[in-house]
């Protein structure tokens, strides 16, 4: 039998595993549990910059994710003017960048969304008036 310490997540584990010879585990004796041997806490992450989002009220046309992923990059800014199938923001899915274009001209009224969000399929991402 051979004894390792893991760590997982910050956990510290003290394992026993036994090693088969010719596929049949050798008789041995039960050993005692080993305590965990205590670790710090982990740190926090540093909180989320909040969202940027319009001054005013959301705008009437929905820029809508097409699939869940992270948001990679903004593309546009609130105030910008876009056209019909213009990238306004990218995200991130399966390591593939695809862009959520524009449905229609316009002009972005919010940016509901920051780099790193997770995003689920169908979340407003912007929207445009």
């Amino acid at each position: 039998m051979k004894s390792y310490t893991i760590t997982v997540n910050g956990n510290v584990y003290d394992v026993t595993v036994e090693e088969r010879v010719g596929g049949v585990a050798p008789v041995a004796a039960p050993v005692a549990p080993v305590a965990a041997t205590p670790v710090a806490a982990p740190v926090a992450a540093p909180a989320a910059a909040p969202a940027p989002v319009a001054a005013g009220s959301a705008g009437s046309i929905e820029v809508k994710a097409g699939a869940a992923g992270k948001v990679f990059k903004l593309e546009a800014s609130v105030g910008q003017s876009v056209k019909k199938g213009d990238a306004v923001i990218i995200i991130e899915a399966m390591k593939m960048e695809i862009p959520v274009v524009a449905p229609e001209d316009g002009t972005v009224a919010s940016i509901n969304v920051a780099v790193g969000d997770a995003i689920d399929a169908g979340t407003v991402l912007a929207t445009l008036n």
